[in-house]
């Protein structure tokens, strides 16, 4: 089991950035993968990268031009730097860890991108 906890959401306007951090309470050695999901108002959660344990990453779509995932493994942390950001970025965005057959999330941090 672990718990993660995500950090780093605000308000921003737009061409702005951030960085979302979600720390975990283990070493992320242990952790098969980690990534990062977004939820808009009524819309459906979705990917928008994943590190795994090894260093490979995936984006969804075109947002791999924008954004950037990356692992500290001694800080047992998982980074999400968000570049160029748009109000179509205003989301809830949550961590996710994959730990064999189990996965787990945080609990979200607002994301909000004016215009």
């Amino acid at each position: 089991q672990v718990q993660l906890v995500e950090s780093g959401g605000g308000l921003v306007q737009a061409g702005g950035s951030l960085r979302l951090s979600c720390a975990a309470s283990k070493s992320i050695f242990s952790i098969n993968a980690m990534g990062w999901y977004r939820q808009a108002p009524g819309k459906q959660r979705e990917l928008v990268a994943r590190i795994a344990s090894g260093g490979s990453t995936n984006y969804a779509g075109s947002l791999q031009a924008r954004f950037t995932i990356s692992r500290d493994n001694a800080r047992n942390t998982v980074y999400l730097q968000m570049n160029s950001l748009k109000p179509e970025d205003t989301a809830v965005y949550y961590c996710r860890a994959w730990i064999a057959s189990e996965n787990y999330w945080g609990q979200g941090t607002q994301v909000t991108v004016s215009s």
